[in-house]
C-alpha cells in the first residue's frame, strides 16, 4: 500500500498551491508548521492547510506523513487529504502545503475544557462516542500497519456535523513484515506509554501498536478531567515519573461509572503484552453502550460544539510534539519527545627554532619564552618574500593571508606533532598575526578573537605526564574575513573532548585547568562556601588540596584572566554565574558517596551516605534532592511490558553519578563554544557592506587553524589514547595525500616528467580502524551492543577479525593489544573500553535535569547532539529517529567527528606546520638527536624534502594562471589567449626556470609562486603610484584652472566697479549735463527711457548713497579674496532691489 521506502518524494513534482488555494486565516500550529484555513478558488470550498518548510533533516518525516495521508485518509475517522503542493519562493523560502479536511468543531480537548470552565462536564455517553470513533480510526491505521504514536485530545478533531477525525501523523511509524515493532522513543510526554519511554534506556526494549491504546487511555482521562495526569509537572519530570508511578486514574474516580473507570484501567495496563488491542477495546462495555444511540449522540455533540464556539475557548494550552533533544519548552507549551541520545642543537642554542622544508615550516619547541614575537617582528613579516627574513610562524600566517586575498580562496593551516611539541602555542601565534593582518574594524573584535583560545583552553586543556598544557580536545578555529581581507569574526569547532578526565586522572596527571582555577579563585574571594566546592574529582594521591590549589598564585591569576575573557567576549553575569554553579555541581557530585543496604531479600541495594552533599548538588543544579537520590540509586526497566523500578548497586550508582558529571561538563564545554561562536559571528548587514555586495548570504573567506591533540604513547594507554592516535593517523594521511599522492597523480595525468617519490602510506592502518563492518571501531560498536560482552571478549574479537601485520597481541598481557602506528608501536590496555564507548547517560538523569529550574542546566540536556557529539543549535521542532541518543557510542561520534573535521580542512588550500619536541624532559636548550630524528622519520619529512626539491607543489590551470599573472608580461588592456604559449611567455618574462607545462596546468615550485606574487605586487604598487601621480597632476591642473577663473572673475568685477564709479562721479559733478540722459532727451544716439529708466537710476543711486548696517565694509580686509567677497555681497544687496523686468536695463547701464 505504501511506496517503497528509500525513494524520497520530489517536491518539484507537486503543483503550485496559489493556483488553487487562497489563505484566509491562521488556525493553529502543527508538528512542523502553522495551520491555516484556505479557500478553493474554483468551487469556493474551504479546507485546512499545514504549511511546512522542506528542510532536509525532516524529509523522511514529511514523506512518512504524506504516504500515510495519501494511503489511509479514505476512512471516516481519518482526516481527508486533498493533496500536497509545493510553493517556490526565493525571498521567503520554499513551502510544502498539505491540504486537509477542515474540522471546524475544534479539538476534543477544547470541548472538554470549555465545558469544565462553564461548571459542567462531558457526559460519559459523549465520551464513549468520541472514544469509539477514535478507536475506529486507530483500527484502520493498525490494520494497515501504522502506529499513530501521538494520540491525544488535540489530535482528535471534530467537524461541525459531529464527525471525529484523527489528525497529525508527523511522528507516525509505518511497520513492515520484517519490523512489526519499534524502539524509538517518540510522543508527547504526558501521553507516552512506559515502554516507549523505556526505549531510550534499554537496548532491547521495543513496543508495538498498543502504545496508542495507552495514549487513548490518557486521552479518556483528559476528556473527564480536562488535563492529562501529571500535567502540573514539567514535561521532563513527567517522563521521569510515568514508568515509576502506578497506572494513572481519573482525578475523582468515584464521580464516574465503574465501566468508564474499567475502560481506562484496561487501556493503562503497564505491561503492554497484557494490554488489550484496539479491536478488544471496541468490544468493551463502555464503548458498546453507544450502539443504537449514534444519531442522538451526534445531535448532542453538535449542540455542545455550537455552544462551545459561541462562548469561545480561552487560555488554551497546547502540547505540541518536538524532538526531546530540542530547545526547552516554553511556558504553557509542551513538546513529542524523541528520547534518543593534534635543526640542529646549534640552532636551538641561538634560538633559531624554525626552518623550512620546501614550503613546510618545521618548528622546534624551545621550552622557554623568546623575544621573536614582538611588534617589530610582526611588521617584518607582513607582505614580505619568504627568503627576505628568517623562517618564522608569522611567515606562514602571512602566506596564508596573502594567498586567501590573492586567490580569493579559503586557506587551512594544519599544525601537527606529538604531545608537548608546541602546537597550541603555534596556533596562538598564528591567530595573533592573522588578527593584525586582518585589520579588524574595531579593537574590541580584535581583543575578543585573541582571547578565544585562552578561554577554550582553560576548559579543554589539562596537565598530563608529558605536557603541562596538553589539549584534551580537537580545535578547528576559522577566522572569518571579507573578500578584501578584513577580519570580521571567528568560529570554533571542537571535537572529542576527553570527558573521562573529569572523573579520573592517571598517575601524574590532573583534571581540566578550569577546576583548579575556579577553586583557587573562589577561595581567594571567600566564595567557596557559596558554591560548596569540594575536591574529590581534583584530588588524588599525588595532589593535596591546600598547598597545591588554594595557595597557588598562578591559579588565582588564571581565574581572574578567564573571568575577564568571559566578560570581554560578551558573556553576561547571569551566564557566568550559571557556568560557575554547573562547574561546582560537577565537582560536588564527585563527593556523593554510596553505601550498600543489606536486607533479608536484597543485598545489592545502595543508599547515599552523605545527604548534605546530595543536597548541595541538587541546590546547584536547581532540582529536587529526593528525585536526584532516586535517579542515582534506582532505574526503571520494562520486563514483559511491566515497568519495574530496580535498585542500583553501589558500583552502578557510582557509574551513574560519574556519567552525570561527564555529561554535564562535556555539554557545558559545547555550550561555551557555541556561545563564543554566536558572540563572534559577523554582523550580516555590516558583513554585506564590507563585502561590497548586497547579498547577505555571501560567506566571505576563511582561514582555518587546526590544533589537535598530538600522538601519545604512555606507560598505560587506554581508549582515549586510541582515539587520539587514530585522529593523528588521519591527519598524517591528509598530509600524505596533499604532499605525495595527489601531486604524483597529477604528474601522471598531465604527462609531466617527474620522479616518483616513495613514501609510507598509512591508508591500510586507517582501514584497520575505520573500515566497515570489520574495522576496529565497528567491532567495538558491535560488541558494545551486547549486554553480556566484556573487555576480554572484545580483545578476542579484535584478534579473530583483524588479520594484519599492524595488529598483534602481546604475550602475558590479558587485555592488551598492539598497534603499529605511523609514529611507532603502541600497546593498549582494553580494560574499560566497552564502558567508555557506551558512555551511557541514564534516561532518568536526563529527564530529571530537564526539569531543572536553572535555564543553563536545562539547555545542556535539552539541545540535541549532532552525530559528532556536539550540541545542535537552531534545529527544527520535529522527531529525530536517526539521532537516537542511546545508540550513539563514542566511537560513532569519533568517526563522524573525523569526517566533519576533514570536510572543513579539504575546503581550503593547506599550509603545514610540523612541530618537533626536542626532548622528553621539557628542558630548554636540550636537543636529543635520536628523539628528533625519530619524529622526522615518522612524519615523512625526509621524503617531503625530496618531493619539494624534485617536484612541483603548485599546479595551476592555464586560465587561472593567466588571470593571476598576465599583468607581469601584458598590458592591462590586452586579453591574452588561454594557451600554454601565453603562460610560457609570462614565465620567461619573469625569468623563471625549472617549471613544467602540462596538458591543462602550469607546474611550479613553491618559490616560483612566491616570485610571481611578488612581481604582481610590485607591478600593482607601481600602477597605484602612477595612478596617484596622474590623479595628483589632474587635481593640481583643476585647482590652477579654478584659481585662474576666480582671479579673472575678480579682475572683471574690479573693471566693472571702476566703470560704475566713473559714471557715478560724472553724474554727481554735473547731474544735468553728464550721464546718459539729460532732461529726457537722447544723447550719443541713445534713446531716452522716460519713466522706467529714471526710476531705475534713482533707485540705483539712492542705494549707493548709503551702506546697510548688515553689509557694512569691515575695517580690515586681510586678503584680495576678502575684498572680492565683500564687493559681491555689497552689489548683491543692490541687485536684489531691482525688479526682474528691469534687470536688462541695468545691465545696459553697467556695460556702458
Amino acid at each position: 500500500m505504501f511506496p517503497q521506502s528509500g525513494k524520497s518524494i520530489v517536491f518539484d513534482n507537486f503543483p503550485d498551491p496559489t493556483d488553487t488555494w487562497e489563505i484566509i486565516e491562521t488556525i493553529g500550529k502543527g508538528t512542523y508548521g502553522k495551520v491555516y484555513k484556505v479557500l478553493n478558488k474554483t468551487d469556493g470550498s474551504k479546507a485546512a492547510v499545514k504549511i511546512l518548510d522542506p528542510i532536509h533533516d525532516i524529509d523522511e518525516e514529511i514523506e512518512a506523513e504524506y504516504n500515510i495521508l495519501k494511503a489511509l485518509s479514505d476512512h471516516t475517522n481519518v482526516v481527508k487529504f486533498y493533496g500536497m503542493y509545493y510553493k517556490k519562493d526565493v525571498k521567503c523560502g520554499d513551502q510544502l502545503w498539505l491540504v486537509l479536511e477542515l474540522c471546524n468543531g475544534g479539538s476534543v480537548t477544547d470541548l472538554a475544557k470549555g465545558m469544565l470552565r462553564r461548571g459542567d462536564r462531558m457526559d460519559e455517553a459523549i465520551i464513549a462516542y468520541i472514544l469509539h470513533e477514535a478507536l475506529m480510526g486507530l483500527q484502520h491505521l493498525h490494520v494497515n500497519k501504522t502506529i499513530h504514536r501521538d494520540v491525544k485530545g488535540n489530535n482528535i478533531l471534530l467537524t461541525t456535523h459531529a464527525g471525529v477525525k484523527l489528525v497529525d501523523f508527523g511522528v507516525s511509524a509505518q511497520l513492515t513484515n520484517t519490523r512489526l515493532r519499534r524502539n524509538t522513543s517518540v510522543g508527547t510526554p504526558f501521553w507516552m506509554a512506559p515502554e516507549v519511554i523505556a526505549c531510550e534506556q534499554q537496548l532491547d526494549s521495543t513496543y508495538d501498536a498498543r502504545c496508542d491504546v495507552w495514549s487513548l487511555g490518557i486521552t479518556a482521562i483528559e476528556l473527564g478531567d480536562g488535563d492529562p495526569p501529571l500535567s502540573d509537572l514539567h514535561p521532563m519530570r513527567a517522563l521521569f515519573k510515568i514508568p515509576r508511578n502506578p497506572s494513572p486514574t481519573l482525578h475523582q474516580p468515584e464521580l464516574w461509572s465503574d465501566i468508564f473507570n474499567d475502560f481506562i484501567c484496561k487501556c493503562l495496563i503497564k505491561d503492554f503484552e497484557l494490554r488489550p488491542n484496539v479491536l478488544d477495546l471496541l468490544q468493551h462495555v463502555f464503548i458498546k453502550q453507544i450502539v443504537g444511540r449514534e444519531r442522538t449522540l451526534q445531535k448532542q455533540l453538535i449542540e455542545l460544539i455550537d455552544l462551545n464556539q459561541q462562548i469561545g475557548v480561552v487560555g488554551k494550552i497546547r502540547y505540541c510534539p518536538i524532538s526531546n533533544m530540542s530547545t526547552s519548552c516554553a511556558k504553557g507549551e509542551y513538546s513529542p519527545c524523541t528520547v534518543k541520545s593534534l635543526t640542529a642543537p646549534k640552532n636551538l642554542e641561538v634560538d633559531e627554532i624554525y626552518t623550512y622544508v620546501g614550503d613546510i615550516l618545521m618548528a622546534v619547541n624551545p621550552f622557554h619564552k623568546m623575544e621573536i614575537y614582538t611588534p617589530q617582528h610582526t611588521k617584518m613579516y607582513i607582505g614580505a618574500k619568504r627568503t627576505a627574513n628568517p623562517p618564522h610562524i608569522f611567515a606562514v600566517a602571512d602566506i596564508a593571508y596573502q594567498s586567501m586575498v590573492s586567490y580569493n580562496a579559503d586557506q587551512c593551516v594544519v599544525i601537527s606533532g606529538e604531545s608537548g611539541a608546541g602546537k597550541t602555542e603555534s596556533a596562538h601565534l598564528l591567530v595573533q598575526q592573522l588578527t593584525v593582518l586582518g585589520k579588524a574594524n574595531n579593537r574590541t573584535l580584535q581583543e575578543k578573537i585573541l582571547l578565544v583560545n585562552s578561554l577554550v583552553e582553560a576548559f579543554g586543556n589539562a596537565c598530563t605526564a608529558i605536557n603541562d598544557n596538553s589539549s584534551r580536545f580537537g580545535k578547528y578555529l576559522e577566522m572569518k574575513f571579507t573578500c578584501g581581507g578584513t577580519v570580521v569574526g571567528a568560529q570554533i569547532s571542537e571535537y572529542l573532548l576527553e570527558k573521562s578526565r573529569v572523573i579520573h586522572q592517571a598517575v601524574g596527571e590532573r583534571n581540566f585547568h578550569i577546576f583548579y582555577y575556579i577553586y583557587a579563585g573562589l577561595a581567594d574571594r571567600k566564595k567557596l562556601a557559596h558554591y560548596n566546592a569540594p575536591c574529590q574529582y581534583l584530588c588524588n594521591e599525588h595532589i593535596k588540596l591546600g598547598p597545591d590549589i588554594v595557595s597557588n598564585t598562578f591559579y588565582k591569576e588564571q581565574f581572574d584572566a578567564v573571568e575577564q575573557c568571559f566578560k570581554v567576549i560578551g558573556f553576561t553575569l547571569e551566564e557566568l554565574g550559571s557556568v560557575y554553579s554547573t562547574l561546582a555541581a560537577v565537582l560536588n557530585s564527585g563527593d556523593i558517596e554510596f553505601c550498600p543496604v543489606a536486607s533479608e531479600h536484597q543485598t545489592d541495594k545502595s543508599n547515599i551516605s552523605n545527604i548534605s552533599v546530595l543536597e548541595n548538588v541538587s541546590s546547584l543544579l536547581r532540582i529536587r534532592s529526593d528525585e536526584l537520590q532516586e535517579a542515582l540509586t534506582s532505574h526503571c526497566v520494562v520486563a514483559r511490558g511491566e515497568t519495574i523500578v530496580r535498585p542500583n548497586t553501589v558500583e552502578k550508582a557510582a557509574e551513574v553519578r560519574d556519567a552525570m558529571g561527564k555529561a554535564l561538563y562535556g555539554r557545558l564545554f559545547s555550550w561555551i563554544v557555541n556561545r563564543i561562536n554566536s558572540l563572534l559571528r559577523p554582523d550580516k548587514r555590516m558583513y554585506s557592506i564590507l563585502l561590497l555586495t548586497s547579498r547577505e548570504d555571501d560567506k566571505g573567506l576563511n582561514i582555518g587553524i587546526l590544533d589537535i591533540f598530538g600522538f601519545e604513547n604512555f606507560k598505560r594507554n587506554s581508549f582515549e589514547q586510541l582515539c587520539i592516535n587514530i585522529a593523528n593517523e588521519q591527519i598524517q594521511f591528509y598530509f600524505n595525500q596533499h604532499i605525495f599522492a595527489w601531486e604524483q597523480d597529477e604528474y601522471l595525468n598531465e604527462e609531466v616528467d617527474a620522479r616518483m617519490i616513495e613514501y609510507e602510506d598509512n591508508r591500510p592502518l586507517l582501514d584497520l580502524f575505520l573500515q566497515k563492518p570489520m574495522g576496529m571501531l565497528s567491532l567495538l560498536d558491535e560488541e558494545s551492543r551486547f549486554p553480556q560482552a566484556t573487555d576480554q571478549t572484545l580483545v578476542e574479537k579484535f584478534e579473530d577479525n583483524l588479520k594484519t601485520k599492524c595488529f598483534w597481541r602481546p604475550k602475558r598481557v590479558d587485555l592488551g593489544f598492539g598497534i603499529h602506528h605511523y609514529a611507532g608501536k603502541v600497546i593498549y590496555n582494553a580494560a574499560g573500553f566497552l564502558a567508555k564507548n557506551r558512555d551511557t547517560l541514564p534516561a532518568d538523569i536526563v529527564l530529571l535535569l530537564r526539569s531543572s529550574e536553572n535555564e543553563l542546566v536545562r539547555k545542556l540536556v535539552t539541545h540535541p547532539l549532532t552525530k559528532t557529539g556536539k550540541e545542535e543549535r537552531d534545529v527544527p521542532y520535529h522527531p529525530r529517529e536517526t539521532t537516537n541518543m542511546r545508540t550513539q557510542t563514542v566511537a560513532s561520534y569519533f568517526r563522524y567527528s573525523l569526517m566533519d573535521l576533514l570536510s572543513k580542512m579539504v575546503a581550503g588550500q593547506p599550509h603545514f606546520v610540523r612541530c618537533i619536541k626536542p626532548n622528553n624532559d621539557r628542558q630548554a636548550n636540550k636537543f636529543d638527536r635520536e628523539k628528533v630524528l625519530v619524529q622526522l622519520r615518522y612524519t615523512g619529512v625526509l621524503e617531503t624534502a625530496k618531493i619539494r626539491r624534485q617536484g612541483y607543489s603548485h599546479r595551476i590551470l592555464f586560465a587561472n594562471f593567466l588571470k593571476r599573472y598576465y599583468i607581469v608580461a601584458f598590458h592591462a588592456d590586452k586579453e591574452p589567449a588561454v594557451t600554454p604559449e601565453t603562460c610560457a611567455t609570462i614565465l620567461e618574462k619573469a625569468k623563471l626556470e625549472n617549471w613544467a607545462m602540462g596538458k591543462t596546468k602550469v607546474f611550479l615550485k613553491y618559490y616560483h609562486v612566491e616570485h610571481l606574487n611578488l612581481m604582481v605586487q610590485q607591478t600593482t604598487q607601481r600602477l597605484v603610484l602612477l595612478q596617484a601621480y596622474v590623479r595628483g597632476w589632474l587635481g593640481a591642473k583643476r585647482y590652477r584652472r579654478t584659481i585662474k577663473e576666480r582671479e579673472q572673475s575678480a579682475l572683471d568685477f574690479v573693471t566693472l566697479q571702476q566703470k560704475l564709479n566713473e559714471i557715478i562721479q560724472a553724474h554727481q559733478s554735473n547731474p544735468e549735463n553728464n550721464g546718459m540722459f539729460v532732461r529726457g532727451k537722447a544723447i550719443n544716439g541713445y534713446a531716452a527711457e522716460t519713466h522706467q529708466s529714471s526710476k531705475i537710476s534713482e533707485i540705483y543711486l539712492k542705494r549707493l548713497s548709503r551702506t546697510p548696517r548688515r553689509t557694512q565694509k569691515p575695517k580690515t580686509l586681510n586678503t584680495p579674496e576678502d575684498s572680492t567677497y565683500y564687493n559681491l555681497i555689497h552689489v548683491s544687496e543692490i541687485l536684489r532691489t531691482i525688479p526682474d523686468s528691469s534687470f536688462p536695463v541695468l545691465v545696459f547701464i553697467m556695460l556702458h
